[in-house]
């Protein structure tokens, strides 16, 4: 640990490479996937970036277990937050909106074509010939003599503006698509 207190990449890297696998193995006894490297390699570039007031009291192959359990548990109780609050959100917005008065998804409807009339006309018809229709980029690129690239971008900045333009209208959008 002093030579990677001094800056010794090359001790940095001896440790990165013995700790690193075994550190990943261990990580998957708490979570999966990317996850567990993701936690590992974090765990890592802190111990770079903090060596110099890092002090350790313990053995090495200690403190690095204890460190990466740590953060396991930290990112394990923080997705159970997450899952729980979004819960509460979903049922908040089920309850809310779980049989919508027809006069507001009509009104919602109504505002969702004047949004797409406002669009600039040629992201408008881009996004038209996309969600409408259900054309491929490529399909009607060739037509609007433009690249798929150029439809994309369309389409993605059709879709910014709607989100700015029906903000107050989300929640409802979101649970009338999660019941079809």
């Amino acid at each position: 640990m002093e030579q990677i207190r001094q800056g010794d990449m090359r001790a940095y890297e001896e440790i990165f490479t013995r700790y690193y696998t075994t550190l990943c193995a261990y990580t998957r006894l708490y979570v999966r996937g990317e996850v567990s490297e993701n936690i590992v390699q974090d765990l890592m570039l802190w111990l770079w970036e903090n060596r110099t007031t890092l002090h350790i009291t313990e053995s090495l192959s200690r403190y690095l277990f204890r460190a990466t359990r740590n953060r396991c548990l930290k990112y394990l109780n923080h997705e159970m937050v997450e899952r729980r609050v979004l819960g509460q959100l979903s049922e908040k917005l089920h309850e809310q909106f779980e049989a919508p008065d027809f006069y507001v998804i009509e009104e919602l409807q109504e505002r969702i074509r004047k949004a797409v009339e406002q669009l600039p006309p040629s992201y408008r018809e881009a996004f038209e010939l996309n969600r409408f229709q259900h054309k491929a980029y490529e399909e009607f690129a060739g037509l609007l003599d433009i690249s798929p690239k150029t439809v994309d971008y369309r389409i993605q900045q059709s879709l910014k503006l709607l989100r700015i333009r029906l903000k107050e209208y989300l929640p409802l959008i979101a649970v009338l698509l999660w019941h079809n």
